[in-house]
C-alpha cells in the first residue's frame, strides 16, 4: 500500500516539474537587422527665431502689427510712450541749432584770425629780411649795436606774435570742432533714445505671437512678440550626457511629432553645442529635416532616435533574455556567458557564445 502511495506521489511530482519547465518561454536566436540608437527630444525652432524686448521702460502705446502677419527688417512693431524723450530730442535740437549760430561767430572770428596771422606772418618775413641784412653787414661796423639789437628784437617780437596769432587760429578751429561735435552728438544720441521707443524688427520673417496688450507697463526684461522666418525650421534637441559621447555631426536621426501619429520624419545632426546643462545634465544640438512634413510651427514637440550605427544579419536575442547583461540560459539550465554587441529597445547582438540554432530560455 505504502509503495502504491510513493509512486503515485512520483508520477505527480514528475507531472508538475514536466508542467514547469514546458510552461517556460523560449527561443532560437533570430538573424536580422539590427540599429543602435540614442534618443532625444525637443522642439521645433524656426529658423532666425528670435524674441523681441523693449530696450526700454513705459507704458505700450500701440500695437502696429498683427498675429501671423510678415514682418519686414526694420519695419515699426510697437511704439512706447516717449513724451519725455521727444521732450529731450526737442531740447538737444534747440541746443544744435543753437551751436550753429554760435559756429557762425566763430567762423567769422577764425576768418579775422586767419587775415592777422597773414599780417603778422608778413610782418615776420620782412623783419627776418632785415635782421638777416644787418647780421651780415655788422661785420663791417656799419651799423652800431644799438640798431642791431633794436633790429634783432623786431624780428624776434614779429615771430613771436606770428606764433601767438597761429595758435589762437587752432585753438579757434579747434574749439568750432568740438563745439558742432559735441552738439551733433547730443542730438543724436536723443534721437537715438527717441527711436528707442519705437520697437522694430531685427529681421523679415512672419510673427508668430504678440505677447502684449496696449496700455500695459513693459520693460527690457518683458517679452513682447517671437518672430521667424516662416519656411525654414530646425530642430533644437536635448541629449541626456550619458548617451552625447556617441553623437556626431552628420548623423541622422529618425523624429517622431505628436502632430503626425504613426509617422516617422528623417533629419540630420547639424550642430552640437560643447557645454552641458548643469541643471538637466543634458548636451543641446540641432537637425535639421531632410524630409520635411507638410505644415511645421514653432514649439512643436518631438522626439528622436539618432542612429549611431546599423548592422546587417546579425544574430539577436531579446533583452529580456540577456542576464546580468552578458549571460544567457540554455534549455538544459546551463548559464552561459555570451559577449554582446550593438543594442537597441528590444534587442541585443550577440558576437560571441550562441549560435542561431541553439534554444535559449527566458529567465
Amino acid at each position: 500500500m505504502k509503495s502504491i502511495k510513493f509512486l503515485v506521489s512520483l508520477v505527480v511530482l514528475l507531472f508538475v516539474l514536466s508542467c514547469s519547465k514546458s510552461s517556460q518561454e523560449s527561443i532560437h536566436p533570430k538573424k536580422g537587422t539590427i540599429t543602435e540608437s540614442v534618443y532625444a527630444s525637443g522642439i521645433v525652432k524656426a529658423q532666425d527665431q528670435y524674441t523681441v524686448f523693449p530696450l526700454v521702460s513705459g507704458v505700450l502705446k500701440s500695437i502696429d502689427v498683427e498675429v501671423g502677419q510678415a514682418i519686414a527688417e526694420g519695419q515699426p512693431l510697437f511704439k512706447i510712450e516717449s513724451e519725455k524723450a521727444s521732450l529731450a530730442t526737442d531740447n538737444s535740437r534747440l541746443a544744435y541749432q543753437l551751436s550753429q549760430e554760435n559756429s557762425r561767430y566763430i567762423k567769422d572770428k577764425i576768418a579775422e584770425m586767419e587775415t592777422r596771422v597773414q599780417a603778422a606772418k608778413d610782418k615776420l618775413a620782412l623783419d627776418a629780411s632785415i635782421f638777416e641784412r644787418n647780421k651780415r653787414i655788422k661785420q663791417y661796423n656799419v651799423i652800431s649795436e644799438v640798431d642791431y639789437e633794436k633790429v634783432e628784437l623786431a624780428y624776434k617780437n614779429s615771430k613771436s606774435n606770428y606764433e601767438s596769432t597761429l595758435r589762437q587760429l587752432d585753438q579757434l578751429r579747434a574749439q568750432l570742432k568740438n563745439e558742432e561735435s559735441r552738439n551733433n552728438i547730443n542730438l543724436k544720441i536723443s534721437q537715438k533714445a527717441e527711436n528707442d521707443f519705437t520697437v522694430k524688427s531685427a529681421f523679415s520673417g512672419k510673427l508668430f505671437d504678440v505677447l502684449v496688450e496696449e496700455g500695459q507697463l513693459v520693460g527690457p526684461q518683458t517679452v513682447l512678440a517671437i518672430i521667424g522666418k516662416n519656411d525654414a525650421f530646425y530642430l533644437e534637441l536635448e541629449v541626456d550626457e550619458n548617451d552625447m559621447v556617441k553623437v556626431a555631426l552628420g548623423q541622422k536621426m529618425v523624429v517622431t511629432l505628436d502632430s503626425y501619429k504613426n509617422k516617422a520624419f528623417e533629419a540630420v545632426v547639424d550642430k552640437i553645442y560643447p557645454i552641458m546643462n548643469e541643471r538637466s545634465r543634458t548636451f543641446r544640438i540641432e537637425a535639421h529635416f531632410t524630409n520635411i512634413p507638410p505644415k511645421l510651427y514653432p514649439n512643436l514637440t518631438i522626439e528622436a532616435n539618432i542612429i549611431i550605427q546599423t548592422k546587417k544579419d546579425a544574430i539577436t536575442i531579446p533583452k529580456s533574455y540577456l542576464v546580468d547583461d552578458e549571460y544567457v540560459i540554455m534549455e538544459n539550465d546551463e548559464k552561459r556567458k555570451v559577449k554582446t554587441g550593438l543594442n537597441d529597445y528590444n534587442n541585443v547582438e550577440i558576437l560571441d557564445g550562441l549560435k542561431a540554432d541553439e534554444t535559449i530560455i527566458k529567465p
